[in-house]
């Protein structure tokens, strides 16, 4: 639905707009992807979880209305009719696999035959797909558009930050629920400053990114992105919401300006970079490599988390006179992170300790995933300093 969306704006709009129409875009966009949380931490908190499933139903009949009588259809005459069944297979059966290899590391460990045999097979159905793309004749990802630096550019930019944004989020999230002691309501409005930028900037973000050529904003927004989850990594432990303003808040404020800067030119750069008759396979292909940087950075980081969770809990736990056999049954609990439980067979007298041990290590591995993530918004802006520039765009 994202690329389609995209599509009727390059088709519909006059190119010297499309930026201030894509910051549109981009901050509707945000507001209901961030709004996401405060109504679903609404509906959690009150034990109504399962009616966050049904939203789409209403959503979907309102877009299927508008589409109806407002859209006039917009297609390409010259284009094949053929769908690349065997792409689409082989890439999902491909993510599929490389996705459930990394998420089972932490359970089974990396040198388990499952996930090792599903990581190879993932990367082998990997080079298949592209393969088969590369000698199809009506490809779902045309390999030739890599050879544009700009597009090759803004979508390393767009994996890269998009990794860090994924991670980034999901961790901020536990450390705010698990750890820090807010209900999921307030975990989700904590994100609210995000979207009240989003809605002044991005439409802003887009005329500039008109006048003066994308360039600077996809430096400087990635790196600002980047800095502001380097200030959120080093929050520690906190008294919970009453310290919100002097703890949480001013790395969203940065990491949320860095954001609204950013994701208005990032997409009119994509959809500028190509031929308007390929806008829509310019924008599924960006809007792919988002989602998969976003399911790989939370697989992986998945993986990384539990592993520096582990390790700092037996640095902890070596001043805890417990049995070795206890030790293990703590460590066991790693996999559950900021939700880790003593185990009810371990001493009470040492209950404390080992929790606050617990909410210790998920600290310092939340602090490290998100220098990690900080550090991949970096990259995003590096990506653009070297691919990208402000002279007119070669389109494919």
């Amino acid at each position: 639905m994202i690329p389609g969306s995209l599509s009727l704006i390059s088709s519909s709009i006059n190119e010297n707009e499309r930026g201030k129409a894509i910051g549109t875009w981009s901050a509707i966009t945000t507001v209901v992807t961030m709004g996401g949380p405060i109504l679903g931490g609404t509906l959690a908190d009150a034990g109504l979880w399962r009616y966050i499933f049904f939203i789409n139903i209403p959503l979907g009949i309102i877009a299927l209305l508008i589409l109806t009588f407002k859209v006039k259809e917009s297609k390409d005459e010259n284009s094949g009719k053929a769908v690349d069944i065997a792409g689409a297979i082989s890439i999902a059966l491909s993510l599929a696999l490389l996705t459930f290899g990394f998420l089972r590391i932490p359970a089974i460990g990396f040198k388990s035959p499952q996930v090792y045999l599903t990581l190879f097979g993932g990367v082998i159905l990997l080079v298949a797909f592209l393969l088969i793309e590369k000698k199809s004749k009506h490809p779902m990802m045309p390999l030739y558009l890599f050879a544009n630096p700009i597009f090759t550019g803004v979508n390393l930019l767009t994996f890269f930050l998009y990794a860090g944004l994924g991670a980034g989020m999901l961790f901020l999230s536990l450390n705010l629920v698990q750890v820090q002691g807010y209900s999921q309501l307030q975990s989700g409005l904590t994100f609210l400053p995000f979207t009240v930028l989003m809605i002044t900037i991005a439409r802003f973000a887009g005329a500039l990114a008109d006048k003066y050529g994308p360039r600077l904003l996809l430096i400087i927004g990635p790196a600002t992105a980047g800095a502001g989850l380097l200030i959120l990594s080093f929050v520690r432990q906190t008294a919970g919401p009453a310290e919100y303003w002097t703890t949480f808040f001013p790395g969203i404020i940065v990491f949320g300006l860095g954001m609204s800067f950013t994701v208005a030119p990032l997409t009119a750069t994509v959809m500028t970079s190509v031929n308007d008759h390929l806008s829509g396979t310019a924008s599924g292909v960006n809007n792919a490599l988002t989602r998969i940087s976003n399911v790989f950075a939370n697989a992986i980081f998945g993986a990384l988390a539990v592993l520096l969770f582990s390790g700092a809990l037996q640095d902890r736990l070596q001043s805890i006179p417990l049995p070795s056999e206890a030790k293990q049954y703590v460590v066991r609990q790693a996999a559950n992170l900021g939700n880790a439980k003593v185990p009810n067979s371990i001493d009470p007298q040492y209950e404390k300790a080992i929790s606050r041990s617990y909410r210790e290590s998920f600290i310092h591995a939340y602090s490290g995933i998100m220098k990690i993530s900080a550090g991949l918004g970096f990259l995003g802006a590096l990506m653009t300093a070297i691919f990208i520039r402000n002279k007119t765009l070669k389109k494919q």
